[in-house]
């Protein structure tokens, strides 16, 4: 029967996951003006619409932007990959190598077409798993204690150990749904700083592709950076073009590091060898949520075998 539900909710998982990552950080607040004097259930409903004004309309936003970027890309992509392709067979020329000769650009403009299409779909889903998220916060918040009392009734833990899981969610959802977008967002304007600065075209919609890509392990702020160069160099501005990769490459780089040390120090430390791991299998997993609970899910695992071994093990848990 639990295999049965988890399934038939698999679609609109992310909703769920969702409302328990907002449940995290909204917790406190709806605390506070609680003690304020405040009606629960209003305040609540105040919160709601502040996530919605603050998280939910520039989401909408970018959004908006990326698919009007996208269908922009889709109609152009073959004209955009004969420019590559044209600066290539340049370098060739320096190199001694044949590259374009095995580039059919009609074949790479289907591809990218088709990526970016099914990239930009799936929008009936998402406004019903935003629908379901809201649906559960509300009651999450405005049902608290009967909910941690569903809690320790239904899971088969014993309360000591209840505790360590939920401390261990708190500090993870914290540290990830906080300290991951602040870190892009803070290196995605360090990034803005140099596409005002050389001159790029549609600076705003670059520092979106850095954001989103510094929040994905591997690639980085290099998403924004590495096609911003290309498409300028294709225009011919060779100088604004190497300015912008080199400073991409140098102090974008640079500063990432510098700012998640900063960033996550202020949060809670969580070990980047987790952050890592659970990006990768979080991410195909869960969708763009699983930014959050990629890590949350190999943490989890890592307290499951903490409390397995001190429930079973001899030998003292160090």
């Amino acid at each position: 029967m639990a295999g049965l539900i988890f399934f038939e909710i698999t679609p609109y998982l992310s909703g769920v996951l969702g409302a328990i990552t907002m449940y995290v950080l909204l917790r406190k607040p709806l605390k506070k003006l609680v003690k304020k004097g405040w009606n629960t259930e209003l305040a609540a409903v105040v919160l709601l619409i502040l996530s919605i004004i603050c998280i939910l309309l520039p989401l909408a936003g970018i959004v908006l932007m990326l698919s009007t970027k996208i269908s922009n890309v889709v109609q152009n992509s073959e004209r955009v990959t004969n420019a590559f392709k044209t600066q290539l067979e340049n370098i060739e020329r320096y190199l001694g190598f044949d590259l374009t000769s095995q580039i059919d650009s009609s074949e790479v403009s289907s591809m990218v077409s088709t990526k970016l299409q099914s990239f930009a779909g799936g929008t009936f889903e998402t406004f019903l798993s935003i629908f379901i998220m809201y649906f559960l916060l509300y009651y999450m918040l405005t049902n608290r204690r009967k909910l941690k009392e569903s809690l320790y009734e239904y899971i088969p833990l014993k309360n000591e150990n209840l505790k360590i899981i939920g401390a261990d969610i708190n500090t993870m959802v914290r540290s990830n749904a906080l300290g991951i977008p602040l870190v892009a967002i803070a290196q995605g304007l360090v990034a803005l700083i140099g596409f005002l600065i050389f001159g790029i075209e549609n600076p705003v919609f670059w520092f979106v592709m850095v954001t989103i890509g510094s929040m994905i392990p591997f690639v980085g702020g290099l998403l924004g950076i590495v096609p911003a160069f290309i498409l300028t160099y294709a225009n011919g501005d060779v100088f604004e073009a190497w300015a912008i990769l080199l400073y991409g490459i140098l102090i974008v780089g640079a500063t990432d590091n510098i700012i998640r040390l900063f960033v996550l120090k202020k949060l809670d430390n969580v070990h980047p060898l987790i952050t890592v791991i659970g990006v990768v299998i979080g991410v195909p997993l869960f969708g763009f949520i699983g930014l959050i609970f990629g890590p949350l899910l190999v943490s989890l695992f890592l307290v499951v075998i903490k409390i397995y071994k001190k429930e079973y093990s001899d030998t003292e848990l160090v």
